[in-house]
């Protein structure tokens, strides 16, 4: 029967197919503009990592000054990141399973033999931990040990591209390197790590690229290497020069660590108010005990990855829809009740209310539908000129894109488009007396 239907649904729409072309239009942009800003949203708000939701932490604490509170909403509001000797101090917990103190540095570059010129490239500065807490994959090679971290070694991860432009995408392990003043070996590369969200930083662009290289956070301090991302601090130094930003109240610091259970948290709480306390003695952390072990999702929250923009956008597409499926109740109403000699006539012939009810109302989802599928190619069209759009702020090309979850979307909402325009028209021609639309 349902067969049936639609070989009647198609029928119908070749009878009148100017009128079948508007419908099918409406339909298509209204799930084009609403497909396409879905899709922005769930760009920015989609979790780049569920799997490491329950155990991955981020480390914030008020170090701030006690005279006034860190400039933002409430009095309550965290630095963003930790100073160095923070970091330094957390380090020393047993408690995390792993842990990472990072920050994104810029380096210069000057490849070895090559005729490659010397360049300026983004730095992830980070402990052995951080390739296994945040499932970076890798294409030749490994990360550098625990044990590298403590001496420090002079090694390298390169990202796929950087090794690509490089080594000629060849398996660069064990090739030397010169970073500043300095030789490196090269112990892995990255096979083309891509994010949703840079998770790991979120401090400037969340939707940035991740860094081209990855070396020990230990070679800070020995070649006094400084942050290229943002930075808070309060108060002054009479001292100048390095030593005085690594003890100061500056800071600069992403702390990560992951946690295997909720007791583990517990306990690693525990162990930040105990270093409070410590501090708090010795003149520090004058504020109100304030802190937080933030999961990913809580930080996407608190860092409004996702901007205010895009929920704006999301409706304002899903009110297009809704806009363009209650006009084509006029015109569908108008289409079917031109056809109400024939409904009588089924309906004399002995075809029920239900018959011709469910007749229409497929009638009305196989031109969602084709609406449907024309709105997804019109969206994907969208959705590319938006990723040209935003490469110069990202430098990524896929940032948005359809994926199943976008899809079936586009699916569900070509049928509630369907039925929101289609119910009504349907039900009125199934209600029809047929006597009085028979002609003798």
């Amino acid at each position: 029967m349902l067969l049936h239907n639609i070989w009647i649904a198609w029928k119908s729409l070749k009878r009148s197919p100017m009128l079948s072309v508007l419908i099918v239009a409406c339909i298509a942009l209204g799930i084009a503009f609403a497909t396409t800003f879905a899709t922005v949203r769930h760009a920015f708000t989609r979790h780049p990592l569920p799997a490491k939701e329950a155990t991955l932490r981020y480390v914030r604490l008020d170090n701030w000054d006690p005279r006034e509170p860190y400039p933002g909403d409430g009095p309550n509001r965290l630095p963003p990141q930790i100073s160095h000797r923070d970091a330094m101090a957390l380090r020393r917990s047993t408690i995390p399973i792993r842990q990472t103190a990072t920050f994104r540095a810029r380096l210069t570059v000057f490849p070895e033999g090559t005729t490659v010129r010397p360049s300026r490239e983004d730095v992830r500065m980070a402990t052995a931990d951080f390739f296994q807490m945040f499932e970076v994959p890798f294409r030749y090679g490994a990360p550098w040990s625990r044990e590298s971290d403590a001496r420090p070694e002079q090694v390298v991860v390169l990202s796929e591209a950087l090794n690509e432009r490089l080594f000629g995408g060849r398996n660069s392990v064990g090739q030397r390197l010169r970073i500043e003043t300095r030789e490196f070996r090269v112990v892995g590369v990255l096979a083309g790590w891509q994010p949703t969200v840079r998770m790991y930083d979120m401090t400037g662009s969340a939707l940035a690229e991740p860094e081209a290289l990855y070396m020990p956070f230990d070679l800070v301090v020995p070649m006094e290497i400084r942050t290229a991302g943002n930075s808070d601090g309060w108060g002054q130094t009479t001292r100048s020069g390095f030593a005085a930003l690594l003890n100061s109240e500056q800071t600069w610091i992403q702390y990560w660590v992951e946690l295997a259970s909720p007791a583990d948290e517990q306990a690693y709480r525990s162990f930040i108010e105990s270093y409070i306390g410590e501090q708090r003695r010795v003149g520090r952390f004058a504020r109100p005990l304030n802190y937080r072990v933030s999961s990913i999702r809580a930080l996407m929250d608190d860092f409004n990855v996702a901007p205010d923009e895009t929920f704006a956008l999301l409706m304002v597409g899903l009110l297009f829809l809704v806009v363009a499926a209650v006009n084509l109740i006029g015109l569908l109403l108008g289409k079917f009740l031109a056809r109400a000699n024939e409904v009588g006539v089924r309906r004399a012939l002995g075809a029920s209310r239900r018959d011709v009810f469910l007749q229409h109302v497929v009638e009305c989802q196989v031109v969602a539908l084709v609406g449907g599928l024309i709105g997804v190619a019109l969206a994907a069209g969208s959705l590319r000129l938006l990723n040209t759009f935003m490469l110069d702020m990202t430098n990524r090309r896929d940032l948005f894109s359809l994926d199943v979850s976008m899809l079936l979307l586009a699916l569900a909402l070509s049928v509630a488009a369907g039925l929101i325009s289609g119910v009504y028209p349907a039900w009125r021609i199934c209600r029809l007396a047929p006597a009085n639309h028979l002609k003798i």
